[in-house]
């Protein structure tokens, strides 16, 4: 998964139905680039350096997987597509829609078609009002000043007037409220972890990652199966039993809720798999002991690809240890978790085919895939 940086936007309209053309713009956004963590109040404000209507003016904080300039060609997109015409004429003009950059992080960005900070911004109320909504102590990298500080020093005399209708957040959509325990299952390699990692930073919530890295018994399984799958089984359950147990149990009351990329079920379907039926016997015996401690999910994802998807993510992220796994051994588990699932009466499951998606390189996917897990 792609690093994530944060964005703020600027974003007006003078022309036709301003306040929507506001919003078909951050709903662009949202679908094309990424979550919008904040947005500011809207504000009227007089045409800046040319005669016309006047504005409607806001500032938006966005955290998006794309590259600077992949950024910007999608803001221009996007205006495109909103009806707006760009004119070879020189000077300012009215327009459906104006998107600008105004931040990327605390980078300094200059190249022929993206300079960042914005050189004019510090220049413009209308720009810097909106801007101190959602950013009043981000300091300008170039600048060295705070927001709130740049405001206050602009030598710009235009009169805003907030307006008391908000835009809203696409986000919103999205109705996670009803659960405080996520669990995201799949395959080896069905993107449980990438899942996990973009909801938790998309809707604030607590993120618990299965510690699989660190069993130091799991290279040895690959080379081994046999004389190491009772070893590494039982260190799982032990470590999952005591990874989720003290998660569950530390409330954080700057999360929504928890998410995590694994179930303790697991345990057992892997363990049915890689066992001889003695010990099987044995170790079910055991985890039944431990499971009936565990808090259970309130909301069961599982990510079902198909086999010759997973190999390609297999080979994709490119972990020495799984090289060598067989078709046959996902089958194998693919099937365990169905059955399991099957036989559910007490979790809420949601079985979701992802195999001709793609939900980590596409937006849309990604979206879709939200949309599924929130019916």
């Amino acid at each position: 998964m792609n690093q994530s940086q944060k964005a703020y936007i600027s974003i007006g309209s003078n022309q036709g139905d301003k306040f929507n053309n506001l919003q078909n713009a951050i709903n662009a956004i949202y679908n094309e680039i990424g979550v919008i963590k904040s947005i500011s109040k809207v504000y009227k404000t007089p045409a800046f350096g040319f005669e016309g209507e006047e504005f409607l003016n806001a500032c938006l904080l966005i955290e998006s997987e794309l590259k600077p300039a992949k950024l910007l060609k999608k803001l221009l997109e996007i205006e495109k597509k909103l009806g707006r015409i760009r004119s070879k004429e020189k000077g300012y003009q009215s327009r459906i829609i104006d998107l600008d950059v105004i931040f990327i992080e605390d980078e300094i960005i200059e190249t022929t078609s993206l300079i960042v900070p914005h050189p004019e911004m510090h220049k413009r109320r209308f720009v810097l009002q909106p801007l101190a909504d959602i950013a009043s102590n981000f300091i300008h990298p170039k600048l060295k000043k705070e927001v709130a500080v740049l405001l206050e020093e602009c030598e710009d005399s235009s009169v805003l007037e907030s307006i008391n209708i908000w835009l809203k957040n696409p986000i919103k959509q999205y109705d996670f409220s009803k659960y405080n325990f996520i669990a995201i299952e799949g395959n080896i390699g069905a993107g449980k972890t990438s899942l996990s990692n973009k909801i938790a930073r998309d809707f604030n919530a607590k993120l618990i990652l299965e510690r699989f890295a660190d069993n130091p018994f799991l290279p040895k399984f690959y080379k081994e199966p046999k004389r190491y799958a009772f070893t590494l089984e039982m260190s799982f359950l032990a470590d999952r039993y005591q990874q989720i147990s003290d998660d569950l149990s530390q409330l954080d009351l700057f999360k929504d809720f928890i998410v995590s990329d694994y179930d303790v079920f697991k345990s057992l379907i892997f363990s049915k798999i890689t066992l001889p039926e003695d010990e099987f016997k044995l170790y079910r015996k055991l985890f039944y002991q431990v499971y009936k401690d565990i808090a259970k999910p309130d909301l069961y994802v599982y990510l079902y690809q198909n086999t010759e998807r997973l190999q390609e993510n297999i080979k994709k992220r490119g972990r020495k240890y799984e090289k060598d796994i067989e078709n046959d051994y996902l089958e194998k588990i693919n099937t365990g978790y169905l059955d399991f699932l099957k036989e559910q009466t007490e979790l809420n499951v949601k079985i979701i085919d992802i195999s001709e998606k793609d939900f980590v390189k596409n937006r849309e996917d990604y979206l879709w895939l939200l949309e599924k897990i929130c019916e």
